[in-house]
Order: structure tokens, then sequence, then C-alpha cells
């Protein structure tokens, strides 16, 4: 049995025959054994340009700064006591801040989204003593039971429900949304998605988010933005929520922020909201959450970030333009192409449509992410460090894409929810 093969083996025995099984068809039978920027290479030679990794690669795969940071720290104190103060996390988190305006000054550190996401709506709860949480419909916050609280997708809530929170989901596009759902005096926080990744790529209309957070703070509400995908400047702005003048009470951060090497997610929230953690810094913690070497990657990564802004809105600009060229050369196949700076959506007529690009596209030469509550989406994440000529071969292999996928334009099944 060759490595490959055993590799799918104990992935289907042991973990799930659906990632086996995927995994082969779209790897070819090939698994992957090294990455370098936007590049991927698999074990039988083959390289694939990676605008996909669900938004964790804005630098790419071993962006040499972030590497130097976390192999300089693995030799000094990768972990932590937890009981001692650390520079290099005290030092980043003072970098994080001052990203930020004020009162955006208090931080709480953890591994994942999901992590950010529970840690806000717990301190939005237990700061203002309510329990209710309005999210928006297609908002995608975390699968863990605290998140997936204010996850709007049915699929990831089935069987669950009794165990979740007191969530309204109201409609993204109803501006008295937040009005009408804070009414009754009962509501903790609004939590809310400027581009909701995992829906499909969809920007919330930017005068829906105004409306929403005056009528939150007018409510008593807290606003929590979770820009754990499309924040730290994969959209432009390092915080998108910030540049649209929302005033949020926190800002959630993970996906990128440890440069694409080691988990790492940030709360930045008020000193208002951030109050029961900083009364009792016990009250939510997390054995590995903001360790030292996590922290070295983030500092590495902020600073290669600020240092790649302006590449970055060059290539999201090249690459969203393209996008729409090739579009519009196939209407029987694409619906529609939305997105802003590094985060891009394909809508496509079908799921079946959708499914076949996926397998096509990397087949190609290209890898993406579907959407998990979009499934006639495909996602594309063009790493900052992607150079014109992948940018170029990349939207060339969607041309490719289309044209092989074409045979799903007749294709009437319905779109799950």
């Amino acid at each position: 049995m060759s490595s490959d093969s055993g590799a799918f083996d104990a992935v289907r025995r042991h973990m799930a025959p659906g990632l086996a099984l995927g995994a082969k068809m779209i790897g070819r039978n090939a698994v992957e054994v090294r990455a370098d920027g936007a590049a991927v290479q698999l074990s039988d030679g083959r390289e694939l340009i990676d605008f996909g990794s669900y938004a964790v690669t804005l630098l790419g795969h071993r962006h040499p700064a972030v590497v130097a940071a976390v192999a300089a720290q693995l030799e000094r104190m990768p972990t932590t006591t937890r009981v001692l103060a650390n520079a290099v996390v005290a030092e980043f988190v003072e970098d994080l801040v001052r990203r930020l305006p004020e009162p955006l000054e208090r931080v709480w550190l953890g591994s994942d989204g999901a992590d950010a996401v529970e840690v806000a709506l717990k301190l939005a709860r237990r700061q203002s003593g309510r329990m209710r949480v309005l999210a928006a419909e297609g908002g995608f916050h975390g699968k863990t039971l605290g998140a997936l609280d204010a996850t709007w997708n049915p699929r990831f809530r089935e069987a669950l429900e009794p165990l979740l929170a007191n969530v309204t989901h109201i409609d993204p596009r109803e501006r008295d949304a937040v009005r009408r759902a804070a009414a009754a005096g009962d509501v903790a926080a609004l939590i809310v998605e400027p581009i909701q990744g995992e829906a499909g790529v969809r920007p919330v209309d930017p005068e829906v988010l105004r409306r929403w957070a005056d009528d939150a703070r007018a409510a008593g509400a807290f606003l929590i933005s979770d820009e754990i995908q499309c924040g730290l400047r994969r959209c432009g702005p390092f915080s998108p929520a910030v540049d649209l003048g929302l005033r949020p009470d926190a800002v959630l951060f993970a996906k990128a922020l440890g440069g694409g090497i080691v988990p790492l997610a940030a709360v930045v929230a008020t000193p208002d909201l951030h109050a029961p953690l900083a009364h009792d810094p016990t009250w939510h913690t997390s054995t590995f959450g903001g360790n030292p070497l996590a922290c070295a990657a983030g500092r590495a990564a902020l600073a290669a970030i600020d240092e790649l802004a302006a590449k970055g809105e060059r290539t999201g600009e090249r690459f969203g333009r393209g996008l729409r060229s090739v579009a519009a050369a196939h209407p029987e196949l694409a619906v529609e192409v939305r997105g802003a700076g590094l985060l891009w959506g394909l809508e496509l007529v079908t799921p079946g449509a959708a499914g076949s690009m996926l397998v096509e596209l990397a087949h190609a030469g290209l890898l993406v992410s579907p959407c998990l509550s979009s499934p006639q989406t495909i996602r594309l994440l063009p790493p900052m460090v992607a150079s014109d000529d992948q940018v170029d071969r990349a939207l060339e292999i969607v041309d490719v894409a289309l044209d092989a996928s074409a045979e799903y334009a007749d294709d009437v099944e319905p779109v799950p929810t």
C-alpha cells in the first residue's frame, strides 16, 4: 500500500468516508505534501494554485517572515506557564489594538473563530443581563454549541435546537429588522458579518448595517462585528465595520491572524463589553489561546499584512475584474459574481454545477473553497502574495472549468437550505 492510498484509507476508516472520497476526487489520488506562497505541491509532482484554504492563507503558505518568527519563538518558549506575564503575548496585543480606534482596546485571545464568537456572546449576555441575541439570516459564526446559537443554517442546527440559546435571525435586506426585533427590550447583542462568507460571499448593504448599528445602540444592545473571514485587509480595510463607521463594541478576528501557520483568534472589545473579563480573567479561559508561538506568528502576520496591503488591493482588483469578465462569457452557467478585495463568490445555476466546478478547477490546477451555506457558490480567496501570472492563470482555469461544466446548465435540482 502506497503512502497516498494509506492516507485515504486511514481517513476513510478513522475520520469519515466522505472526507476521503472528496479528497481523492479533487486530488486525483494524490495528497498535498508541500506549500509555498500561492502554490501547493502534490505527491504526484503536480502544483496547484491555492485560492481556497477557507481564508486562512491571506499571506499564502509559509510566509517567510511568519516562518522566521515562529522558528525563533519555538527555540525560546512556544507555550506559556499562564501564571507569569509573557512579553511576546503583550507585544502582540499592543500591535493588534494599535490598528483599531478607541475604545476598542481590550483583548481576549483564543485559537479559532468559534472561540472568539463564544466569548463575545457570553460577554454581551453577562454584561447586559439579557439573553437574546440578534443575528442575520445566512450568517455563519461557527459550529461549537455556543457559536452555533448565532449560525443560521438549519443543517447545522438540526436536532440541537433545544440546546441553543435565545437567538432571533433577521433578514439582512430589512433596514428596520433590528428596531422591530429589539422592541421587547431583551436583546443583549447584534452579531453580524459585514460580508457573509459561508452564505455565498454576500456583502450586507452598508446602509442596512449603519441602520442596524444605530438601532442596536438605541436598544442598549452591543454590536459585535464578526470579521473572522473578511477582516485583516482581506476585503480592503483592516476592519470593515470600523471603516463603515459602525462603532462596534467588539471586532472578531481569526483565520489569517496567525499568518496561515499557527491557529490564533482575538476578540477586540470596548472596556464596557470586556468588563466581566477585566473583573475576573478566569471567567473564560483557553489553555492554548494566545500562546507565545501563536502571538509571535500574529505579530509577524500583522506586519506582513501592512506591508502587502497595497499589493493585495491591486491583486483583488485584477482578480475581481477578470472574474466578472469570465463569468459574463458564460451566462448559461454563471449567475452572479459577488465580493470585494480578496474574497469572491461565483454563483452558478445549481449545486451540481458548483460541485462539478470544484473538481474541474482542481484538476486544471486551481484550489478553491465551497460555501457551506450556499452550495451553488464557488468561493475564491486569492492571497496577497499571488503574482499577476498566478491570478491570470487562475482566471484561465475558471474559464476552462466553466466550459467543462456546461452540461450542468440545464440541471434544475433544488438548492438546499
